[in-house]
Formats: structure tokens, sequence, C-alpha cells
């Protein structure tokens, strides 16, 4: 089991902390919030994917142009002025930017300046220890590094536009022509890359700091990446594309209860036969990479380690899929020789078949629990692996997740019959006020070895509190936590559950 004690943590991306500067960031807020779970009595931090995001992606963190580099906007900007990097009088702006929502376009402006003037002020008066520094990133993150800063660079010279959509023997990585395109941007292509220094610099010493005051850092991992990605243009083999290197086959999810025709993703599939020749070496140093991140990685979409559903080219829905096998028994055995202990959690909801249960079994990874998926009366409701008496301890039990509504907002939409089935198990006085509190004490009573709440649970918002709605592209990834809005009492109280269930060692 690789959550050693009985334990809690609260679920909170980056993006969605306090800052003056339209999105959350690395900076001060971050350190407050770690001094807060501290004291009350938290070890987990999760969040969300740490890759850059994209406008035309809605901003989802689960759709990015690279599956190793940083997203630039998490830079602190406090920070930067502590290394010297900038002034402070260069923060002044005349941008207005919402407290309570992320304001990614804005945010994105405000800080491009900003990154220019940082790298510039490097540039002009390289710091000794600083160059040193970089130039050993450089070197660590070699393999990935140099196509991600070419790929964002060339995207710039060629107005945004795919990469299968570049000049042919750059989309093809000619390398006399890349080499020659590199060459004519090659500050753009420096200051990326020192841009992504700066973010694994504050992400580290913000990680070592939790890790004083033992708090760990949970991060999450995308099963696919975007097509318009630097690891495509990179690896086009290890992906299944036609001739002219566009997808041949998409990932999506089959038609079930919630969708008659399914989800079309349209991220392309892998082409598991050549990274297999190659002993999955692309994998494994993604595995790597984020473990390096974060003392526990959640893996998004885990039933596609069993078998996938994958989607011909040009489909407009997913009905027309089939399930295709996964050689997930033999990725996840590398993944152990690499990391004996294993320190994974399965993403195991949706469409769950034995094949994947089995799978998760053979590697003894802790599944999810939510509980907002509990309480659904019907003839087989007691059954539901859900509900806390049916829970495992090598588990994490969650109230509810990123992709969920709040457990007010479920209350308050629940069926009279769901919410009737929730007090009688309970036991408990149920109201609309109070709701979000009993929901978190059943987490906590779990035998479930871990308990994840998102903040938004803790602080008891209702559909205010929604960070995404799934099969929706706009208004999502935008709820921020206000200024002092979890505070000393939040604190206090959360410490006492933790106390009163056994959760703090």
């Amino acid at each position: 089991m690789i959550i050693p004690h009985r334990s809690c943590g609260i679920l909170l991306h980056i993006t969605s902390l306090p800052s003056k500067y339209g999105i959350g960031d690395l900076g001060p807020e971050a350190y407050k919030f770690a001094d807060q779970l501290q004291a009350a009595g938290q070890r987990y931090w999760q969040i969300l994917p740490l890759n850059p995001t994209e406008a035309g992606m809605g901003n989802s963190p689960y759709s990015s142009h690279s599956a190793f580099a940083g997203n630039p906007l998490l830079l602190s900007p406090d920070l930067l002025v502590e290394d010297g990097l900038l002034e402070k009088k260069d923060l002044k702006h005349t941008y207005t930017f919402s407290e309570d929502k992320v304001d990614f376009e804005t945010a994105t402006m405000f800080k491009r300046e900003l990154w220019q003037k940082a790298f510039l002020n490097y540039k002009s008066n390289e710091q000794k220890t600083l160059k040193k520094e970089f130039d050993t990133f450089k070197q660590e993150q070699s393999t990935w590094l140099l196509d991600y800063s070419y790929f964002v660079v060339f995207k710039e010279h060629y107005g945004q536009k795919s990469w299968v959509d570049w000049d042919e023997d750059i989309r093809t990585r000619q390398e006399n022509a890349v080499k020659k395109l590199a060459e004519e941007h090659a500050l753009e292509v420096e200051q990326e890359q020192f841009l992504q220094f700066l973010f694994y610099r504050q992400w580290n010493n913000l990680k070592v700091y939790c890790e004083q005051k033992d708090i760990h850092f949970i991060g999450d991992l995308p099963f696919y990446v975007s097509y318009d990605s630097a690891d495509v243009w990179a690896n086009p083999q290890y992906f299944k594309l036609d001739k002219a290197e566009r997808p041949s086959a998409v990932s999506g999810v089959p038609p079930d209860f919630f969708s008659e025709t399914g989800q079309l993703w349209g991220t392309p599939v892998y082409n598991w036969d050549t990274l297999a020749k190659d002993h999955y070496d692309w994998w494994l140093r993604r595995i790597d990479h984020n473990l390096k991140l974060f003392g526990l990685l959640r893996l998004d979409h885990f039933r596609a380690f069993s078998a996938y559903w994958e989607i011909p080219a040009g489909e407009e829905t997913a009905i027309n899929g089939k399930w295709v096998k996964s050689p997930g028994h033999e990725l996840l055995t590398l993944i152990k020789q690499h990391h004996p202990e294993m320190p994974i959690i399965a993403e195991d909801l949706g469409d769950i078949d034995q094949p994947v249960r089995d799978l998760i079994k053979a590697f003894d990874l802790p599944g999810m629990l939510v509980l907002l998926f509990a309480f659904e009366s019907n003839e087989h409701a007691f059954e539901s692996s859900f509900l806390p008496h049916n829970h495992t301890s090598n588990s994490v039990v969650y109230t509810g997740t990123h992709d969920n509504i709040t457990v007010k907002a479920w209350f308050k939409d629940a069926k009279a019959a769901d919410r009737k089935m929730f007090t009688n198990y309970v036991h408990h006085e149920v109201t609309q006020e109070n709701v979000h509190e009993v929901m978190l004490q059943l987490a906590y009573a779990s035998v479930a070895q871990l308990a994840i709440v998102p903040v938004q649970d803790v602080l008891g918002l209702g559909h205010e509190g929604i960070m995404n709605t799934p099969a929706t592209s706009e208004g999502n990834w935008q709820w921020r936590l206000q200024k002092n809005q979890f505070g000393s009492k939040h604190v206090k109280w959360l410490r006492q559950q933790a106390e009163t269930y056994g959760r703090v060692v």
C-alpha cells in the first residue's frame, strides 16, 4: 500500500489560488496555503496537470501542447522580483483582473510582458549562479526541452497554425531546415527554455517547502496528448497517423447512459507496436518526469491501460468506435521496475470492466471512490462500490472531483429519492446548509486510507464553485479561491475532523 497512514488532503489547482495577477501562481499564496494545510492536519495537496494550456482548447489542463513542459502562466511575478529578474515597478499595470475567476486572456497578455522583461534582464546582466543553474537544467531536460522550445517558437513563426500545416521541411523535421529556422529565432528559443527553467525552479522550491511540512503533492497525468503538440510533432511514429501525418484514428469513449453518441475527444491514439519496439521509452520518460514532481501520481482514464475506445478519423461521433487492447500490463511492469513502490493512483471511474479491475489488482494500485456517485436510489443501490460500507482500505475516497458539481449543488439538484437515501444512510439531519460537512465526515470516516476533499466542499459552495462541466467547452477551469476565503475557522474545523477520524499522524 503506497499510502502508509490514514491521512487526508485537499484538491485545489494552482490556477485557483488567490493572486493579484488574474490567475493563481507558485508565489506567496501557494506557500500560505501549504501552511494552512499543515495546520489543518492535511498531508496531501492534489492538483490538476501543470502543463501549458491553450485558449483554443478552452484552457483545459488536460489539453496541452506538451506532456513535459510546465505552464509559464503559473510563474509568480513576486518571486521573479525576489530573484532580481524584475523590479517592483514592473508589476504595476493597468489591467483589470477578476478576483473570483481566472482571466486567462488578460493574465497571458500581462505575464508575457513580464516574461520578456525578465529574460532581457537575465541576458543583460547574467548572474553566474543563475546561468549555471539554467545550463544544468537544459542538460537534464534535453530529451524534451529543445523540441518543445522549437515547437512553441515555430508555431508563432507560422501564425499559430497546426504543425501539420507548416512548411514540409519543418513539418517533417529536416535537420538543416530546423536548424536554420531555429538560428533565425535563437533568442525566442532561449526565452522559452528560460521560462521552463524558471517554472521548474519555482515549482521545486514550493515542493521542497511542502515536503518540509510533510505535505505531499498528488499530480495528474492525462492518458492522451493533443495532436497539435510538441510530442506528436517530434515523435509522430508513436501515434496512429496516416501518410500525411494526420490522425488515422482518434480517442473517445463509447455511448453510455449519459451520452447516446459517446464522447469524441479527437486526440490521436498510440501506435503501441512502435512504442514497444522502443521499449516504451517515451512513456517511461513521461512517468519518470512526473514522479520527480509529485509524491503521488494519478493516472487519468486508467481504463485505457487495459483497452481504449478507438474511433476512425473523420467520424462526427464516437458511435462507430471499437475497443482495442492496450499493453498496459507490460508498460506498468516496466514502470514498477523503475519505481518499485508504484506511487500511482488509478482513476478507475466510468466504464470499468473486469480486465481493468484485474490490472489494478495485479499492481495493487489504489482506486477512486466518489461519494457523489454513491447515492443513486435503485434496486441495486446498496451494492454500489461508492457507498462507504463497501469501501476498501487501499483506496482514495473523494466527496467529488474537479469534474463533479459541488456537494451542495448535488444536494440541491438531486432527486427526492436520492436525498432521502442519503439522509437515511447517515442517520443525520441533513440540510442545504450542512450537507457538505456531513459528506466530508462520511469521507473521513471511510476505511479508505486517504480522503481528498475539493476546497469548494470545505467552504460549502454551491453551483458557483464548479470547476469543470465535462462535455462543455466554455466557462470551465475559471473558479478561484478569493483572498482569505479559506480561513482559520476552516483550518480549525478540518483539523478537528482529521483528529476525530484518525487521519492525523
